[in-house]
């Protein structure tokens, strides 16, 4: 199942911080994204209903597996991205965001190609 990029980045928002802090909470996600809590509210609500993510009566959020999967992919993706644009001279803080950017939007056998070229390098 393909979904949207904003929920492609709430679920790597959630994995990243379900390994810094070991808990995920909206008001946490709000901060990372630099967006509004109504924003998050509803961005897990529909994350919920597609059973990606659970949400205890705490507000506590746990990723599913469907849900990790995805944010796992991205986050992979995200990481190697901002690697080979380091690599190749770009900015640390440039190469993180524009990882972000292309994260969503780059075909899985040019990642792949990617992924080689670095296992070569």
């Amino acid at each position: 199942m393909k979904i949207r990029k904003s929920a492609e980045d709430y679920l790597e928002t959630m994995l990243i911080l379900k390994e810094k802090h070991g808990y995920i909470r909206s008001v946490d996600i709000a901060e990372h994204l630099n967006v509004t809590k109504p924003s998050v509210s509803y961005a897990v609500k529909n994350l919920r209903e597609n059973g990606y993510i659970e949400m205890d009566r705490s507000g506590f959020i746990t990723l599913n597996e469907s849900g990790m999967k995805i944010a796992s992919e991205i986050y992979s993706r995200h990481k190697i991205l901002t690697n080979l644009f380091t690599m190749m001279g770009v900015d640390p803080d440039t190469a993180m965001s524009d990882a972000c950017k292309v994260e969503h939007c780059i075909s899985d056998e040019t990642f792949k190609a990617i992924c080689d070229y670095m296992e070569n390098k």
